[in-house]
């Protein structure tokens, strides 16, 4: 009798699904922001934009929250609207090729000769659009970060000195992502009631009930935060931590203007770099100080890997190609409005926006993509009706 053995087929290789640092995005997405507070070309801000809605349709998770960026994108088209609205009644009336003419109101001398309407032109028109597409990119990337990455990751990822002045920013952060689930969480409930969900009524009746579960979880938040011993200030004496505050708020300041100067074309190169270097010293030296006093214990911290240094390095690399195209050709990222030109592009900012793009495929997908449902085993898409797998916790790579 002759046993026969079968080798069992090795499962195929796939590539390790988990969640990336929330740091690493929020680098890419502050750099990306940067990039685009460097431009005013609509071509070059539309390729911006459309990069990142690439990188969140491919790498947000499957959570409620992470539906939010058509929200911000949203409110960005209403930002560009209402600027452009602003800059027919108020904006001064430049150039000669007149579209329309609004009826003028004459106001009274205390008002600093600002009239309401006049003679819009499309010098006018196009220095608005301009000015308001580039304030909407700069929303839309930070609005991709919050549907890429949960803001309380980001606060569990915070050195222990930063955790007090953290749990302020996550809260306004989450603010956004929370009162999108809780308007669709309303909205779904008047519509099982039969009751109108559109319009200036169904606005009305949501109104309250999503700002009583704003308030029921801002209660639950302090209250869970209260329990966990939040707020423990170490055991630091008094003038270390006068000190030690001083450092950090003096780091922290430099750091700003640095930034600020390092983006404003006009400022001098020599007052930026400097200021930069300072600030770190003394923001690293606040920050050393106060952490070897202030211990927390981290469960599971999210890991930093080759994807977090390719993610962070992206935004980083728009950046820098953005500033060397604005000493190269200014034209091309800021085309001129009066006299009218048509907007060009350039090798070195259609690269930014395409390193922009890099992270959709230079990282791992994450346990859930919204709209599809992986094989747990595979990584390939299930067969329709098969029930979706669970994803890790946020926070926890799977």
């Amino acid at each position: 009798m002759v046993l026969s053995t079968t080798r069992r087929r090795p499962a195929p290789r796939h590539r390790h699904r988990r969640l990336v640092h929330p740091g690493a995005w929020w680098i890419w997405a502050a750099g990306t922001a940067a990039a685009a507070l460097r431009t005013t070309n609509p071509l070059l801000l539309a390729l911006i934009v459309a990069s990142v809605a690439v990188v969140v349709a491919n790498r947000r998770q499957a959570a409620p929250w992470a539906r939010s960026f058509g929200g911000f994108f949203k409110l960005a088209l209403v930002m560009v609207v209402f600027r452009v609205v602003m800059q027919m009644l108020f904006g001064a009336r430049i150039g000669d090729h007149v579209l329309f003419t609004l009826p003028t109101v004459v106001l009274p001398a205390w008002a600093a000769g600002v009239n309401l309407g006049g003679a819009v032109t499309v010098e006018l028109l196009l220095a608005a659009v301009y000015s308001s597409l580039q304030l909407a990119t700069v929303l839309i990337c930070f609005g991709a970060v919050n549907s890429l990455c949960s803001p309380y990751r980001l606060l569990r990822s915070l050195p222990a000195v930063l955790y007090e002045a953290g749990v302020v920013v996550t809260v306004a952060l989450a603010f956004a992502p929370q009162t999108v689930m809780a308007v669709g969480k309303v909205r779904e409930a008047r519509r099982l009631r039969g009751r109108p969900t559109k319009g200036m009524r169904g606005w009305q009746g949501m109104a309250m009930p999503v700002l009583e579960r704003a308030l029921e979880q801002s209660v639950a938040l302090a209250a869970s935060m209260d329990s966990r011993g939040y707020g423990r200030r170490g055991d630091l004496s008094v003038r270390a931590r006068r000190g030690v505050a001083l450092a950090t708020a003096l780091g922290l300041l430099l750091i700003c203007v640095g930034v600020y100067a390092l983006l404003d074309v006009s400022a001098p190169r020599l007052l930026s770099l400097p200021l930069l270097a300072v600030g770190a010293a003394a923001l690293a030296l606040g920050l050393f100080s106060k952490g070897r006093h202030s211990l927390r214990t981290r469960y599971r911290a999210d890991p930093w890997r080759a994807a977090e240094w390719a993610t962070s390095a992206c935004g980083l690399a728009a950046l820098g190609l953005m500033i060397v195209a604005a000493t190269n050709d200014a034209a091309v990222l800021s085309p001129p409005t009066f006299p009218l030109a048509w907007p060009t592009l350039a090798l070195l900012p259609v690269a930014a926006t395409a390193v922009v793009l890099l992270p959709a495929w230079c990282t791992p997908p994450p346990p859930g993509i919204l709209g599809v449902v992986h094989d747990a085993d595979t990584g390939t898409p299930a067969p329709a009706g098969s029930p979706e797998p669970a994803s890790a916790p946020d926070g926890v790579a799977a």
